[in-house]
């Protein structure tokens, strides 16, 4: 945050959607009309200034969120654009958990697609008030109204039209504005930098005035003034409807909906005004919540400079090789060259420099106050969703959820030099990103690498071959099936052994029993402390757990299982937390070979986009990959089939769609749940 702006000012907001519903080219927008661009980068040649990657410019997609930073009359905002694809959601989740409002964009043809819904609700979890923006009105097949409408259906949600498009298609020319009841018209030339607010033309007049009457109506519901002025017809000031909207949208009753056409130009700067009138500040959001690490006491962060440091790290980044942590400040102020305190590793940390970010260009500050979001170099150990604060005033902030890889391939390295650099490399891309994961397989020595889908996998590659010079061998996708167990077994484990002249002794007796799907893993003790001392009961439960992590059938890890401590001996002065973590894994593994276990693999949720001639073609290859069809809806000339399907049977899906198709149908996937092969 700039030192002359105040925090009333400041919005910290993203920019979500479905794949290709026009994210990063409305930012580009944005970064042009604020002046923080001298030129307009499209996605489709490649030079998106937020899409800085290589590997995004070639794609024309998001891989990473991006952060800048620029100025709209008084308002500072602070955006962050997002991955519209599912294999990056992490990147949505990590980035929606730190900000105070969103813009979801929605494209006026495709309408509200599924991982609109996911990066939606990602947003609902959080709290975070949205606006929205649909774009695309100049493209054939635009339907504002019936998007406003899979808007109610598919994301319960209130919208609120706040603007109307004057044509649609080849004719959408400009917008309505419903609040100031004016004509907002582009001018071409200057690429839509100019633009002029004329009166309604008389053949809109009917359809403004019916939208704007249901928009006073509506909003007159959460306000108690407009009510009364409502309903005794008296005029309404526009200064007192923006303020009930913008309480009404800050309280997440209601989601202005907003239109344009990002690539001609047209609906940025309304869009921009809607940031600063509707969207909070840091201030119009509850004071974020974190609790003591050893008293577990509840302690509220407010939003002030001079309040103590709580700041959270919601993502990592290596940039030319160095370790940029980026920090969302939710109270209390980072200064170079002042220590901070990590309270989950208990560790000191040093601020070497704070940056304010532009895409993968960076700006020096001296400090960073309450609100801010701002890049930090420096610190060593601390990671994603960790704390930053002060040892006198320590505070855990809640932590962020992380998704379980479902897809694997083996990489090997080419040459004995890229064999020394794939460990070290691997380890800068799982600090990046908790969603990877890398294991050495013993039996084949190879490294097996872990995320979220192909794509993700792909990109990893990438990556490595393209930033670290690392070349490798790259095996097929395997799936990352989980493991359970079909019926109660019981069994018991002794471990007495004499070590380095020290006897160790633990007996424990485990029962083990399926749970519904979904439940995860549970472990109860069964026993009085008189039976084992309370440290030894943890000790259990930590080789129980370990165990859980590789199954008996394949070594994936056992899920839907729960596991209760029945008995256990202990021996005065030979019990000790090595034999009792030892003899709890044993048991557990023995008990999991008797309890009938069986694999657990990923079924996920499919939406396939496809011409209505091909539909029989597309159902047929599904009902052969094992899938189940939950709907086909019919949109827009085209079908709209949903599917749960296997993963193991999606691989390569895309060439057979795009075969089965003519080039002509489109798909999204993303992890539903785990079921029984």
């Amino acid at each position: 945050m700039s030192a002359n702006v105040k925090i009333e000012n400041v919005r910290n907001i993203g920019i979500i959607a479905h794949i290709d519903a026009g994210k990063t080219t409305v930012t580009e927008r944005i970064l042009y009309y604020t002046g923080r661009s001298h030129r307009i980068g499209e996605v489709h040649n490649g030079e998106a200034v937020m899409d800085w990657m290589p590997d995004e410019q070639e794609r024309g997609i998001t891989i990473t969120s991006a952060v800048t930073t620029c100025q709209w009359n008084n308002t500072e905002i602070h955006i962050i654009d997002t991955p519209g694809h599912v294999d990056f959601t992490i990147e949505v989740e990590r980035s929606l958990r730190v900000l105070d409002g969103s813009i979801g964009v929605f494209s006026a043809v495709e309408g509200v697609e599924p991982q609109s819904e996911t990066v939606w609700r990602q947003a609902d979890k959080y709290k975070v008030p949205k606006i929205a923006f649909i774009n695309k009105l100049d493209r054939v097949g635009a339907d504002f109204l019936g998007t406003v409408e899979m808007m109610k259906e598919r994301l319960n949600t209130h919208p609120l039209i706040v603007q109307l498009p004057c044509g649609m298609e080849d004719d959408f020319q400009a917008i309505i504005d419903l609040i100031r009841w004016k004509q907002i018209v582009w001018d071409d030339e200057t690429l839509g930098a100019t633009f002029e607010a004329r009166e309604i033309p008389s053949k809109f007049i009917a359809a403004a005035e019916e939208y704007r009457e249901k928009l006073i109506e509506i909003v007159a519901e959460y306000d108690d003034d407009l009510m009364e002025a409502y309903l005794a017809e008296t005029t309404i000031d526009t200064p007192k409807l923006l303020a009930a909207i913008r309480k009404a949208t800050i309280d997440q009753k209601l989601v202005p909906v907003l239109c344009g056409a990002a690539l001609k130009n047209k609906g940025i700067q309304p869009l921009l005004d809607a940031i600063g009138q509707f969207l909070p500040s840091p201030v119009d959001v509850p004071p974020i919540e974190g609790s003591h690490p050893e008293s577990g006491e509840i302690i509220h962060c407010r939003p002030k400079d001079s309040d103590p440091l709580a700041a959270l790290i919601f993502k990592v980044a290596m940039m030319e090789g160095r370790k940029l942590s980026f920090v969302r400040i939710y109270s209390g102020q980072l200064k170079i060259g002042s220590e901070v305190f990590n309270p989950g590793r208990n560790q000191k940390e040093k601020i070497a420099r704070i940056l304010n970010m532009h895409a993968n260009r960076r700006e020096r500050v001296d400090r960073a106050g309450a609100g801010s979001i701002v890049g930090v170099v420096g610190l060593k150990e601390s990671s994603t969703g960790e704390t930053l604060c002060t040892r006198e005033h320590p505070i855990l902030l809640e932590k962020i959820e992380f998704y379980e890889p479902v897809i694997s391939i083996a990489v090997e390295p080419k040459t004995n030099a890229d064999q020394e650099k794939i460990d070290e490399v691997l380890t800068k891309f799982m600090a990046e990103d908790p969603t990877l994961t890398a294991r050495n397989d013993e039996d084949t020595g190879q490294t097996i690498l872990s995320g979220m889908g192909e794509l993700h996998l792909e990109i990893i590659i990438s990556r490595m071959q393209r930033e670290f010079r690392t070349q490798v061998n790259v095996g097929k996708p395997q799936v990352v099936y989980r493991e359970t167990i079909e019926t109660v077994s019981k069994t018991s484990a002794t471990f007495d052994k004499e070590i380095s002249g020290q006897r160790h002794f633990g007996e424990v007796e485990l029962s083990l029993a399926p749970l519904p799907r979904g439940t995860g893993k549970k472990f109860m003790a069964k026993i009085s402390d008189d039976d084992l001392p309370p440290a030894f009961i943890a000790t259990v439960e930590k080789g129980v757990m370990e165990s859980l992590e590789s199954g008996t059938l394949m070594g994936y890890p056992v899920v839907d299982v729960e596991v209760r401590l029945t008995a256990a001996t202990y021996k005065e002065s030979l019990g000790t937390e090595l034999a009792y973590t030892v003899s709890a894994s044993m048991a557990c593994q023995e008990a999991l070979s008797k309890g009938n276990p069986f694999l657990l693999e990923p079924i996920m949720t499919v939406e396939i986009f496809v011409p209505e001639s091909f539909t029989g073609d597309v159902i047929g290859d599904l009902n052969a990959r094992g899938g189940k069809i939950e709907s086909i809806e019919h949109k827009g000339g085209a079908q709209v089939i949903s599917a749960i399907v296997p993963l193991s049977q999606m691989f390569g899906y895309s060439t057979s769609l795009r075969s089965a198709t003519q080039g002509r149908g489109t798909f999204s996937m993303q992890f539903s749940h785990f079921d029984r092969s």
